[in-house]
């Protein structure tokens, strides 16, 4: 880790402070407003639908502006996008709020590429330990985001206003953070046009697989993520509760990442994210054992846990399949797949939750966690077959 590194993840824990809380509220927020129960996690939904809306933008101000310029201007987004969202919640209007939330995917789809960032700060041969120590900054999001939530639920009359200004306030604190980085410069743009076309790229079967598993662990995360404080809710259960659980959850999320960076190195990309997998089904096992506080606790943990395993996985075999020239339509393929994922199970997490139950919804995770498991041995089975010709 050098200076960089460590302002990176500073920055990172800052964008999973602002998704953390959106995650804990949103729902919430949208439940009360809402014209029809289901529709409380379109505000969720709202969130990573623009993300992948934007994910060609971002691509875009990228190659023209440079990582520093672009983050920044993600940044502005969230600034403007988390006073929105308070005006809309002060005014009672759900469709501003669903409307601010999808400006605000910008900002998303914008820091998901920290990850690729830190990559591109470290020495050559310790890249996985840099993604997986800079997404361990999330850890700040796993303690700053509930609390903030819990703590700014009064601040006015207008519950969890006062938690979307405080929002604007960490982008702020994000921007400082941001302005200190000196990062590599880009390659030349005519160097950019040289690479290989994006069909190709993704043609490839690693990629292929780190795209797949990216967006269907996030998923199944999301899914069940933002489903929590509305289960929690009907369950009887206060909000104190369902912050509690999502600390956890996010602490699940990034405390691995201390060492999953190590694992992956002496044990292997695929091993580490086939682990992931049995956490995954794990977390669904637990989850289906009952509705109180100590499983949503258990599970939700093992869930953040087996993401980690799967997500810094996917992220580190990415970088397999692409050069430096085509990085950014290689990570912008990459994040839009992981967007539009997000943007089906946030929907579906709503839909599911409040018709359904919790139950129904655990059982229909896991598709997703079979097929990511799936695609794993396909890709495992695929590099042997070489060695053993």
């Amino acid at each position: 880790m050098n200076r960089n590194l460590w302002l990176l993840a500073a920055a990172q824990g800052l964008f999973l402070t602002n998704n953390v809380t959106f995650i804990a509220i949103n729902g919430l927020v949208g439940l009360s407003l809402a014209p029809l129960g289901w529709m409380a996690t379109l505000p969720v939904m709202g969130y990573v639908v623009g993300g992948a809306l934007s994910t060609g933008l971002v691509t875009r101000t990228q190659v023209r502006f440079g990582r520093k310029r672009s983050f920044q201007l993600g940044l502005l987004v969230a600034l403007l996008s988390a006073l929105l969202c308070a005006y809309a919640a002060f005014s009672k209007n759900f469709w501003l709020l669903c409307l601010a939330t999808v400006v605000a995917g910008y900002y998303n789809a914008n820091a998901q590429l920290y990850r690729f960032a830190a990559a591109e700060l470290a020495r050559p041969g310790t890249q996985e330990k840099a993604v997986s120590l800079v997404m361990a900054g999330g850890l700040i999001g796993a303690i700053a985001g509930p609390n903030l939530a819990a703590r700014t639920r009064d601040l006015f009359a207008v519950p969890f206003s006062g938690a979307y200004i405080a929002l604007a306030a960490v982008a702020l604190l994000s921007m400082a953070v941001l302005s200190f980085i000196r990062f590599p410069p880009a390659p030349p743009r005519a160097s950019a046009a040289s690479g290989r076309p994006l069909g190709q790229i993704m043609r490839q079967p690693v990629f292929i697989v780190s795209a797949a598993a990216g967006a269907l662990s996030f998923g199944v995360m999301n899914l069940l993520m933002a489903s929590t404080p509305i289960a929690m809710q009907q369950c009887g259960l206060p909000f104190a509760d369902a912050a509690f659980v999502l600390e956890w959850h996010v602490i699940g999320m990034f405390a691995p990442g201390f060492f999953t960076g190590h694992l992956i190195k002496r044990f292997g990309t695929l091993p580490i994210m086939g682990l992931g997998v049995l956490l995954n089904l794990a977390c669904i096992a637990v989850a289906l054992s009952g509705v109180d506080l100590q499983q949503f606790v258990v599970a939700l943990f093992l869930l953040g846990v087996g993401w980690n395993f799967l997500f810094t996985g996917s992220t580190t075999l990415s970088l397999a399949a692409y050069t430096p020239e085509e990085k950014d339509r290689a990570q912008g393929a990459l994040n839009f797949f992981v967007f539009a994922t997000l943007a089906l199970s946030s929907f579906s997490s709503g839909v599911l939750v409040t018709t359904q139950g919790w139950t129904l919804l655990n059982y229909g995770s896991l598709l997703p966690v079979a097929l990511t498991g799936a695609a794993l041995a396909w890709l495992a089975l695929g590099q042997r077959r070489p060695q053993n010709a």
